[in-house]
């Protein structure tokens, strides 16, 4: 039924609304009642004057009686009818229900809208789920530690005569690959917990440049090759003012830096093996901080690990991070006070190398290459700030080469007997 065709009826609920019996409206506007009871049941078309003095009647403008409900009400009951065709909603009676029933219309709306924020934030955690780097090896640790616990569970059960060596072989395996489990299992939880927060408010500015850069993978063709700075930022309008000062400053030395050492160094150094980053400062005559930033703006390269990036400032807190498969990275705060990167912080300008084993990773070792630069912004007389950055690159397991165990931050490491220690760990009491 075609809108102007229910003024009748919105004229009898207008008048029943306000106590005024159908005899005195017509009574009021000069017709007879009959005649008022067949514009009432929608028989006789209304317009015009006589339109005009009923609406004036009822207190109520023209437009209420003609268009009945908002437009936009009647689109979500439209939406909504159509989200769930299976429940048979009357579509040609639409302006009937919302015109007798208001309260009812609304709600009906409201629940619609509820329905929809839901659904695009399942979607939105949903393709986070399939994009996020960060978020896919966590995901990735704790299925890779279940797998291997189930095998060897399973190998115990299912083998009834397994030689006694290989038995407690499997019974630590077990025991190292639960408690790497528990750690990336409560790594998983702290991230997500904390990244959910961080993407539903406005974040940090480090919070908003990290994301961004992450959405180029670090990588920035059009600095490579010399372009401007100011049209890459440009492209960027989602960072608020203060995040696009941070990534003003980043894209900036990106750019002089790809100069300095050019792309297909930085690929020659990754493609030969294991970088040697002060070796290469020193042939190059550069410092080593640009080296490392240069190694972890790279492209992936076909068969290798992406080089993991970590930037903190002075007081240790961990800044902007570029994360690499199998080694977990606390989002914000101070991390494991065992890397090289606090090392490099009380020695600034020395490098400091370590090959390191993620207590959560079950003995996958990465190089880890760390040095600290010294800044006197207020000059000679003024303070020393040291900015502090470390590339981690995965390496295949070696046996003659020890690595030290380290964790990810001191409330989820699994390492018991830990020297340096700041606080207890969520996991001391085990699963």
């Amino acid at each position: 039924m075609p809108r102007s065709a229910l003024t009748g009826t919105r004229i009898r609920e207008r008048r029943t609304l306000i106590g005024l019996k159908q005899a005195e409206l017509a009574r009021a506007v000069e017709i007879s009642p009959s005649y008022l009871n067949l514009i009432e049941h929608n028989r006789r078309r209304i317009a015009g004057k006589l339109l005009a003095e009923i609406a004036r009647e009822l207190k109520v403008e023209v437009a209420q009686l003609t268009r009945g409900a908002e437009a936009e009400l009647l689109d979500q009951l439209g939406q909504a009818a159509a989200d769930l065709p299976q429940a048979g909603a009357e579509l040609d009676r639409s302006d009937e229900f919302t015109g007798r029933f208001p309260g009812w219309a609304a709600l009906v709306q409201a629940q619609h809208r509820r329905i929809q924020e839901l659904q695009d934030r399942i979607e939105g955690l949903s393709d986070r789920l399939s994009h996020d780097p960060r978020l896919s090896s966590a995901m990735h640790e704790v299925l890779s530690k279940a797998t291997a616990i189930r095998s060897a569970a399973s190998i115990l059960v299912e083998t009834e005569d397994i030689d006694e060596a290989w038995r407690r072989r499997f019974h630590r395996n077990l025991h190292g690959d639960s408690l790497a489990l528990a750690e990336s299992a409560q790594a998983l939880t702290s991230f997500l917990d904390s990244e959910d927060e961080a993407r539903a408010e406005a974040g940090t500015p480090w919070e908003e440049l990290e994301l961004f850069l992450e959405s180029q993978r670090f990588h920035f063709p059009a600095l490579e090759e010399g372009g401007a700075a100011a049209a890459v930022l440009a492209e960027a309008t989602e960072l608020s003012p203060p995040a696009r000062a941070l990534a003003r400053h980043y894209l900036e030395r990106y750019r002089r830096e790809a100069g300095m050492m050019p792309l297909a160094q930085v690929t020659a150094a990754l493609g030969a093996g294991l970088p040697d980053p002060a070796r290469i400062a020193s042939e190059l005559g550069l410092p080593v901080a640009t080296v490392l930033r240069r190694l972890a703006s790279a492209p992936q390269l076909p068969g290798q690990d992406p080089v993991g990036l970590v930037f903190c400032d002075g007081t240790g807190a961990i800044a902007m991070r570029k994360p690499t498969n199998g080694f977990l990275v606390p989002r914000t705060g101070h991390a494991c006070p065992l890397w090289p990167v606090y090392e490099a912080l009380a020695s600034p300008g020395r490098p400091v190398a370590r090959r390191l084993t993620h207590s959560s990773t079950a003995g996958m070792p990465v190089a880890a290459f760390a040095v600290a630069e010294p800044h006197w912004p207020y000059g000679a007389e003024g303070p020393c700030l040291s900015e502090a950055w470390m590339i981690l690159l995965p390496q295949p397991e070696t046996p003659r080469l020890r690595a030290m165990p380290v964790g990810s931050a001191c409330r989820v490491c699994v390492l018991a007997d830990c020297r340096a220690r700041q606080e207890p760990s969520v996991m001391a009491t085990g699963l």
